[in-house]
C-alpha cells in the first residue's frame, strides 16, 4: 500500500500572490516522491495517480522533488510538463547520468530547480539547465544568501528564498534580490503594537463576538452586517452559489437565518467575517484559514468529539486571526466569547483540541514524525489525516471568495 500524506506549502511571488505549490511526500524521513525500488513503471504510475493535482494547486504549478531513482528511472515524464517545477534534491549526485536525464527533461519540456542551494561548486554543470534556485534561509547565512544572488544575476534564473518564517526574513531576501518566498511568514503577525484596528476589521471582529453566543440576537447580526455592506455582498454570494446549492434564493440576513438555522448561518458569517478582515493580506492567508477550519471539523468525527466540530471549525478560522490583525493570539481572543477549550489550544495550552491543532500544523510542514507523535495522541487516527486534509484543501478551494 502506498503511502497518501501529501502536505503542501504555499510559493509566492513578489506581490504575495500565490505563484505555486510545493507538495511534499512522505516517504520514509525524506520528503519527496519515491517509488519502492521495486517498484515497475506501472507501480510507479500507482503512486503518481494517488494524489489529484488539480485538486492539491488548483491553477498553480507544483513543485516536486524526485530522488535520484524516480529521477533515472523517469517518472518525471509521468508528470504533466505544464504543472509541475521538477525539484533537483541536494542528496542527488550530478553524475553523468543525472545530468543526461535532466536535458533530456528540459528538451521535453520540463523546468527543473535545484532545492537547497548553497553555492557548492558540484552544480555547476547543472546551473545552465535550471531556472530555478532554491535557497534555504535557515542553512544559508547573510552573506552567501546575497553571493548566490550577485553570483547568478543577468543569467535568466529566479530565486526563491525558503524557509522564509518571519516578516524580517521576507524584507531581506527582497532587499537581497530574490523573487519568490516559500515559508509561513505570511502566517505570523507583524506585532504593529501601536497601530489601532481599521474600522472594517473592528467591525468584523464585533460580528465574530457577537455571532459567539449559542443564542445570538438576529436583531444585532443584522445590524453589524448592514454597517458593512461588503460582507453582505460576500454572503449573499456565497449562499446564492450553486456550490451549497439552497432551495431558496437568500436575499437577506432573515432568509439566511431561515434556511441554514443557526449553526450554518454561524459558521458561514464566521468565514465571510474573517475573508473581510484579511482583504489586504495574501490571499492564501484566506485559503490556509478555510483549509484549517475544515481539516479541524473534518478530524472530529474520527477522534470521537464530532459533537464538538463547530468549535474546532471555528478554531481552524481563527487560528490565523493574529497574522490578520497583527496581533498577539490572546490579544484578539480576549476580545470574543470562544470556548475555554479553543483559547487554550490557541494560546499554546495542552488538551484535546490543541492536539489536533498540533497536528494540522505538523500536516502543514511535512514533520512527518510530528504528525505521527499527534496523532497518537489523538487515539492513533493518522490513517484518517490525509483524507481529511486533501477533503478541507478541496472544499476551501471551491469557495467563491
Amino acid at each position: 500500500m502506498y503511502e497518501k500524506f501529501i502536505a503542501r506549502q504555499p510559493i509566492f511571488d513578489d506581490r504575495l500572490k500565490l505563484f505555486a505549490y510545493e507538495l511534499l511526500f512522505r516517504a520514509g524521513s525524506e520528503n519527496v516522491f519515491k517509488p519502492r525500488k521495486e517498484a515497475s513503471s506501472s507501480m510507479i504510475v500507482d503512486s503518481v495517480m494517488l494524489f489529484d493535482l488539480p485538486a492539491l494547486t488548483g491553477c498553480a504549478k507544483a513543485f516536486i522533488n524526485l530522488d535520484e531513482l524516480s529521477l533515472c528511472r523517469g517518472a518525471a515524464r509521468l508528470l504533466p510538463a505544464d504543472r509541475v517545477v521538477i525539484e533537483i534534491l541536494e542528496s542527488v549526485t550530478p553524475s553523468d547520468e543525472v545530468i543526461h536525464h535532466c536535458k533530456e527533461l528540459c528538451a521535453a519540456g520540463y523546468v527543473l530547480a535545484l532545492d537547497d542551494y548553497i553555492g557548492h561548486t558540484k552544480w555547476e554543470a547543472l546551473i545552465p539547465l535550471v531556472k530555478y534556485l532554491k535557497v534555504d534561509f535557515r542553512a544559508a547565512d547573510s552573506d552567501t544568501r546575497r553571493e548566490i544572488v550577485q553570483r547568478f544575476q543577468g543569467r535568466g534564473l529566479r530565486f526563491l528564498a525558503e524557509k522564509v518564517e518571519t516578516q524580517a526574513d521576507l524584507q531581506e531576501a527582497r532587499s537581497l534580490g530574490y523573487s519568490l518566498f516559500q515559508g509561513f511568514f505570511f502566517c505570523k503577525p507583524a506585532m504593529v503594537a501601536t497601530r489601532d484596528i481599521p474600522g472594517n476589521k473592528l467591525n468584523g471582529l464585533r460580528i465574530l463576538e457577537a455571532i459567539a453566543p449559542e443564542n445570538f440576537s438576529h436583531d444585532e447580526i443584522e445590524t453589524l452586517l448592514k454597517n458593512d455592506p461588503s460582507i453582505i455582498y460576500k454572503l449573499l454570494r456565497y449562499l446564492n452559489s450553486p456550490l451549497l446549492g439552497l432551495r431558496g434564493e437568500v436575499h437577506g440576513v432573515r432568509d439566511a437565518i431561515a434556511l441554514l438555522g443557526d449553526r450554518e448561518f454561524r459558521r458561514w458569517v464566521s468565514i465571510v467575517a474573517i475573508v473581510v478582515m484579511a482583504g489586504d493580506k495574501p490571499p492564501e492567508l484566506i485559503r490556509t484559514a478555510l483549509t484549517r477550519a475544515f481539516f479541524c471539523e473534518a478530524i472530529s468525527q474520527p477522534i470521537g468529539i464530532a459533537a464538538q466540530g463547530s468549535d474546532l471549525f471555528l478554531m481552524g478560522l481563527l487560528s490565523v486571526t493574529d497574522a490578520i490583525l497583527d496581533r498577539p493570539i490572546d490579544q484578539v481572543l480576549s476580545a470574543l466569547p470562544v470556548s475555554a477549550e479553543l483559547r487554550t489550544a490557541l494560546c499554546g495550552g495542552t488538551n484535546r483540541f490543541r492536539d489536533v491543532y498540533d497536528t494540522l500544523l505538523a500536516y502543514e510542514r511535512a514533520d512527518w514524525s510530528a504528525v505521527a507523535g499527534a496523532a497518537a495522541r489523538l487515539a492513533q487516527v493518522e490513517n484518517a489525516i490525509p483524507d481529511c486534509y486533501q477533503s478541507a484543501a478541496s472544499r476551501a478551494a471551491a469557495l467563491p471568495f
